[in-house]
């Protein structure tokens, strides 16, 4: 438990925001709301009474540096990263704080591996991105299974959602990274991103039980092809997702999602299936939950944890599963995700 240490969350207002704010909250933080809209931030402030509003817009430096001053860490959860991760990165390693972010946006988490990480590994300074659901759970998982083997050949993660509801700011950033690609798709193949236009084939993939065998849209690609590979000798990195969620998240008419329970979160479940494989040996675990959105919160406040408690292997910009203890970090988790490795 934290004692009182005080965490910015820029992006508090937004939909996962509100997730990481109560999470701290509950974990013994306090934090400092920030971001964008103040009128929005009042209004979240109202919810939370005595919680200090920092307003700051991402291109005002002073402001920045005022939402930080005086916090032990930085958590950013306003997207399109695109726009924010580098100016709130900058405004962190000017406080000299750890900083965290819930980026799935592909291109923005690679922009902040190429630009930060020499500067940062200079500093001493610890830069997590993309500690969410997308990117940070399957590089812990990942990185879990692969245990003692140094290199794979391949690592699969297939994502079995029940259905995807997309936020508002899932929609915005997957425009950004849409216009980012011109219109193109990603994949990770022979060691490297690739971005090309064929059509994305839907396969069949066998879950464990209960969801069992489903069609998959195959290469549906997440962040997960930027974190593994940043510390995981792994040419090879495939992501799939259940069809019934890649066209909801594809579709206009889908609404945002709607909570069911007092923590807000909705009724969707996830199963994410890793598979690492070399030569002829398959090693393989199975995370479940609730909810994308909201079991982000417990990964990135568990990580700010863990940075402002020394429970770290490496400095600089590092994913998730190079900068904690996989196996440990995610049995942290055990609260809000089900982790069974698998014969």
């Amino acid at each position: 438990m934290a004692t009182g240490q005080t965490v910015t969350v820029y992006g508090a207002y937004g939909h996962t925001g509100r997730f990481v704010v109560a999470h701290l909250r509950e974990r013994g933080f306090v934090p400092v709301l920030s971001g964008r809209d103040a009128g929005k931030l009042k209004a979240l402030a109202d919810e939370h009474p005595g919680l200090e509003v920092r307003p700051a817009a991402v291109d005002d430096p002073a402001a920045l540096d005022h939402a930080v001053a005086g916090a032990a860490a930085v958590v950013n959860s306003a997207g399109p990263f695109a726009t924010t991760a580098a100016p709130v990165i900058e405004a962190a390693l000017r406080a000299g704080i750890p900083y965290v972010d819930v980026a799935a946006e592909i291109e923005a988490n690679a922009d902040t591996f190429t630009r930060f990480a020499d500067r940062a590994r200079a500093e001493g300074a610890a830069i997590v991105p993309a500690m969410a659901f997308f990117g940070g759970l399957g590089d812990l998982l990942a990185t879990a299974t692969m245990g003692d083997w140094t290199e794979a050949d391949e690592a699969h993660i297939a994502y079995g959602l029940s259905n995807w509801a997309p936020t508002e700011g899932t929609r915005a950033a997957g425009k950004v990274s849409a216009e980012r690609r011109d219109g193109r798709r990603v994949r990770f193949t022979k060691g490297r991103l690739e971005y090309h236009s064929d059509d994305l084939p839907t396969l069949r993939w066998s879950f464990p039980d209960p969801l069992g065998a489903r069609d998959v849209i195959s290469e549906f690609t997440m962040a997960d092809v930027v974190t593994l590979p940043s510390h995981l000798s792994v040419p090879e990195v495939r992501t799939y997702m259940t069809a019934e969620a890649a066209t909801g998240v594809s579709s206009p008419d889908t609404p945002t999602p709607a909570a069911v329970d007092e923590h807000g979160r909705s009724a969707q479940t996830f199963l994410v299936d890793v598979v690492v494989r070399r030569g002829g040996t398959e090693r393989r675990a199975v995370a479940r939950g609730q909810d994308i959105y909201a079991v982000t919160a417990p990964l990135a406040v568990e990580a700010v944890h863990r940075l402002l408690t020394g429970r770290t292997r490496t400095v600089g910009v590092a994913s998730a599963g190079e900068m904690f203890d996989a196996p440990d970090f995610l049995r942290a988790l055990s609260p809000h995700i089900t982790v069974e490795p698998t014969p």
